[in-house]
């Protein structure tokens, strides 16, 4: 019974030898990729020679890169737009050019429809001055009360 029901085939593969795995190496991410432009600081001027850039590198925090600073290996901050950075080796032609993403739009809404009221506006709080005490006339009959009286100053004698 054994050797008819055998299962005939190659068994070293079933049991893991003689395979060979081969790893590709995973291919290196395109240069433009490795680059995110957060933000820019750039003079009025077109020249381009001058401004600073946030850049993060590799996914890693950003940092601010001086136009003519080291980014990555050869790759320099070339210059600096009101809205791009260029980076390149040396003194070449730029090699990647960064972008900001456009500006978000405005939100909008509604203003409130005559439906609905607006509270009044209070009206601002002044302080009021209290009215002084008025003297109160003698009642017929009753002497009135004297006021006391200040001493006189004493006189001087030369």
């Amino acid at each position: 019974m054994g050797d008819a029901t055998a299962v005939r085939g190659d068994l070293s593969r079933l049991l893991g030898g003689g395979l060979v795995t081969t790893t590709a190496a995973a291919p290196a991410p395109e240069a433009s990729s490795r680059f995110k432009l957060l933000g820019v600081v750039a003079p009025r001027s077109t020249s381009g020679d001058a401004g600073v850039a946030l850049i993060a590198v590799d996914g890693k925090m950003p940092k601010a890169f001086v136009v003519g600073s080291r980014l990555d290996g050869d790759l320099v901050l070339q210059s600096v737009s009101l809205r791009t950075a260029s980076i390149g080796s040396g003194a070449g032609a730029p090699a990647i050019t960064l972008e900001l993403p456009p500006p978000t739009s405005a939100a909008t809404g509604k203003l409130p429809t005559g439906g609905t009221p607006v509270p009044p506006v209070p009206a601002p709080v002044t302080p009021q001055v209290m009215p002084q005490p008025q003297p109160v006339p003698p009642q017929p009959g009753q002497q009135p009360l004297q006021q006391p009286q200040q001493p006189a100053p004493a006189a001087q004698t030369q």
